[in-house]
């Protein structure tokens, strides 16, 4: 069980404000939501905001993979002791030990030991210290309908941390470099050796680091990150969704004591068109035709995304309301292309010329066969 000294003071189902039975959907949608509200870019010089979104960040980090969700819920199960209490071995006596031979198993595992007199090997990441992974970010991105289609590479301009410019992220002044903690060997935690337990816990000497920084960088004051806009080129794919969240892995927020960065989620917003709709990977048009055209049939220019012009072919009758398919000329996807998907509307003119009137009249006068006999008129 990697467990998360943290994990045992904070709350995470709470912080995200769903149950501790909520689905992976619901805490998504959670997540989303609050990242939305306090994300550093809608809130500008707001260290509150910016400790909430990070907040956040962890929670989800934890709780929306399966495995880590499972070991969060065993370690609060377990509690903070992980199960010391009163009662003998497995049971209720006093001055024992309130946990199995799993638990107990476990409760090796969280601090670090290897067993009866046995010397584990820290983990500076799951202390609290040591390499810490970067938050994950969320930007939004307007997209132009035609843009979204054919896919495009755009940059993303982020307020935000980032790796310190001026170390080049070591913390160190230039010149220098950081050097290993005498005191840990370089580990991130020092190990006490309590008999039967050997227990591990963050070194002093470096913050569970592992290393020292004797000259800290003046731009960062040693932490390897600043604060600063910085822009990030994201490759979107053509036939991107309006709502779709593209993940651009490893350009989130760096990490910290050499841990790896989080990603960046961009969630696109796609502008309408004044002519195209779209359906999946079908793109849509409405198309007016005249009375003339659907009753006797005709062909009619459509079109199409590309700027091309195809030719549809009516035949007589057609209704108004009929949908028409082109194929291939609809949104092209590296396993898929789409079509164009035509509805065609007779279009009744508001107002009729002398010789179009005499020309209605007499087609009235023409026709015997009432569209409403089925109804009984």
């Amino acid at each position: 069980m990697t467990a998360q000294r943290e994990w045992y003071e904070k709350d995470y189902y709470k912080i995200l404000g769903v149950s501790e039975t909520a689905t992976a959907k619901e805490i998504t949608k959670a997540y989303r939501k609050l990242a939305r509200e306090s994300h550093p870019d809608a809130n500008p010089d707001n260290e509150a905001a910016e400790t909430r979104f990070k907040e956040i960040s962890a929670a989800y980090d934890v709780i929306s993979d399966e495995t880590k969700r499972k070991e969060y819920d065993e370690v609060r199960r377990l509690g903070p002791m992980g199960g010391f209490g009163h009662g003998g071995p497995g049971a209720g006596g006093p001055g024992g030990f309130n946990v199995g031979a799993e638990g107990l198993g476990d409760l090796f595992n969280m601090f670090g030991g290897a067993g009866a007199g046995g010397r584990g090997r820290g983990r500076g990441a799951s202390s609290g210290a040591g390499p810490q992974r970067g938050s994950d970010l969320e930007a939004v991105l307007n997209l132009d309908f035609v843009d979204a289609i054919t896919g495009l590479t755009t940059s993303l301009y982020l307020t935000g941390d980032a790796q310190c410019s001026t170390c080049g992220g070591s913390g160190a002044k230039p010149g220098t470099s950081p050097r290993h903690c005498s005191q840990c060997g370089g580990r991130g935690v020092v190990d006490d050796n309590q008999g039967f337990f050997s227990f591990s816990s963050p070194c002093r000497a470096c913050q569970g680091r592992g290393l020292v920084i004797e000259s800290p960088c003046n731009g960062c004051r040693g932490s390897g990150i600043e604060k600063r806009q910085r822009e990030v080129k994201v490759r979107l794919p053509a036939g991107v969704a309006d709502g779709q969240r593209i993940r651009v892995k490893g350009r989130g927020s760096p990490g910290r004591n050499g841990g790896p960065p989080g990603d960046l989620f961009v969630d696109c917003r796609v502008k309408a068109h004044d002519i195209f709709g779209r359906d999946g990977t079908n793109l849509t048009i409405r198309v007016p035709i005249t009375f003339a055209e659907a009753a006797l049939g005709a062909e009619i220019d459509i079109p199409t995304l590309s700027g091309e012009r195809v030719t549809l072919r009516l035949k007589h009758g057609t209704q108004t309301g009929s949908r028409h398919r082109v194929k291939g000329k609809g949104v092209e996807t590296p396993k898929h292309t789409g079509d164009l998907i035509v509805t065609v509307e007779v279009q009744v003119p508001h107002s009729l010329t002398h010789e179009q009137r005499e020309a209605i009249e007499a087609l009235a006068e023409a026709t015997t066969v009432s569209p409403r006999e089925h109804l009984g008129a």
